[in-house]
């Protein structure tokens, strides 16, 4: 079942039919949530299609975490080689300052 849901693709799993990893799924389902919960956070996606990741995710552990793991350590690299430029960083700063004091 898990199977009809995922597919293998050369940058790790990915909830068929759709550009969302297996990893943001995993990732939350880890931290506590709950299926619905997951799934409202992604509109695209089916229950049935958060449910296979998770599925998938329980029947092949190591391989999904050491995919997740390559994944992780590709998307470091990628941060390290391509900083954020300063002037960058403070404008996004200034922005969640501006939300932050809106919201208070």
């Amino acid at each position: 079942m898990a199977r009809d849901y995922i597919e293998r693709r050369e940058t790790g799993f990915y909830i068929v039919g759709s550009r969302v990893p297996i990893d943001r799924v995993v990732w939350e389902y880890r931290n506590g949530e709950d299926p619905e919960a997951i799934r409202s956070r992604y509109p695209t996606l089916s229950l049935n299609q958060v449910n296979g990741a998770i599925t998938l995710y329980l029947n092949h552990r190591a391989e999904v975490e050491q995919v997740m793991e390559d994944r992780r350590r590709a998307e470091d690299a990628f941060i390290s080689a391509h900083p954020t430029p300063g002037d960058i960083k403070e404008k996004f700063a200034r922005m969640r300052r501006q939300m932050a004091s809106r919201q208070s």
